[in-house]
């Protein structure tokens, strides 16, 4: 019966360690499996250009540029916990008709063409990468996906096994549903990581706020869903840059209009 117990303690530990210090969550997935789990969805992505017409960096090297921009300002403000473990690469979808973007497990960032065109200022994109660059630092995203699929299939998935898989996983990452937490965590960390940048660390109100304007709430983008209201998220982002004292005022409209321009 000790045995037992030791044991059954000791998977309890090393499950809880896999989570980030000040999250009580429990991740049953380590960080190289968040990395490995990424990678592949990540090449099956790149294999599949009929779903995904991801842009070439080649034929669009301004507009990368001025994206990894946003992104390296976010990872160097200090707050993003997995910045060094983390791919952290952005990739532009070319397709008008969709107003997303996710981010898969390991930092592997997508932005759809119809979402840059919707927004207005860098900083609303900032905002918007910060709550994607959230679900994968809090490693919400496996959690999510182990709920989807189970424990067993996303194992398998990860010993090479079940292949075929990755593709509805891949497909399932454009409209995955967080919960009401993750989705409030999220918007927080989001906050936290332009707060120490010279953007507006509520640009991803920002957002909410013209959905609810243009009357789209009920038919926001998953990753932007009603649990919790847009209403209350927005609040609670103005809230939180309020309590942090965040000061950055940077919108940098013109910069953002030529990278709009920039892309087919």
């Amino acid at each position: 019966m000790k045995t037992k117990l030791f044991f059954l303690a000791t998977a309890i530990s090393l499950i809880t360690a896999c989570g980030n210090p000040d999250d009580n969550s429990i991740n049953i997935f380590s960080i190289e499996d968040d990395k490995e789990l990424g990678l592949k969805v990540n090449t099956e992505i790149q294999s599949n250009p009929q779903e995904y017409p991801v842009l070439s960096r080649t034929q669009y090297p301004q507009a990368y540029s001025y994206i990894e921009g946003i992104r390296n300002k976010i990872l160097a403000g200090g707050n993003v916990y997995y910045k060094d473990e983390f791919a952290w690469e952005v990739y532009i979808i070319n397709d008008d008709n969709v107003l997303n973007a996710f981010c898969t497990p390991g930092g592997y960032i997508y932005v759809y063409t119809g979402l840059i065109h919707f927004l207005e200022s860098e900083h609303e994109l900032a905002g918007v990468l910060g709550h994607e660059m959230a679900h994968a630092d809090r490693r919400h995203s496996t959690d999510q996906l182990t709920q989807i699929y189970g424990l067993q299939l996303m194992l398998d998935i990860l010993l090479g096994q079940n292949q075929n898989d990755l593709t509805n996983i891949a497909a399932s990452l454009v409209t995955l549903s967080f919960s009401r937490s993750h989705e409030t965590e999220a918007d927080t960390y989001s906050v936290n990581y332009l707060c120490p940048t010279d953007y507006r660390a509520d640009g991803a109100a920002n957002f909410f706020q013209m959905l609810i304007d243009e009357g789209q709430s009920g038919n926001t983008p998953t990753f932007l869903s009603t649990h919790p209201d847009p209403g209350n998220r927005v609040q609670n982002i103005t809230d939180q840059r309020n309590e942090q004292g965040c000061t950055g005022t940077g919108t940098f409209d013109a910069a953002y209009t030529n990278f709009k321009n920039s892309l087919p």
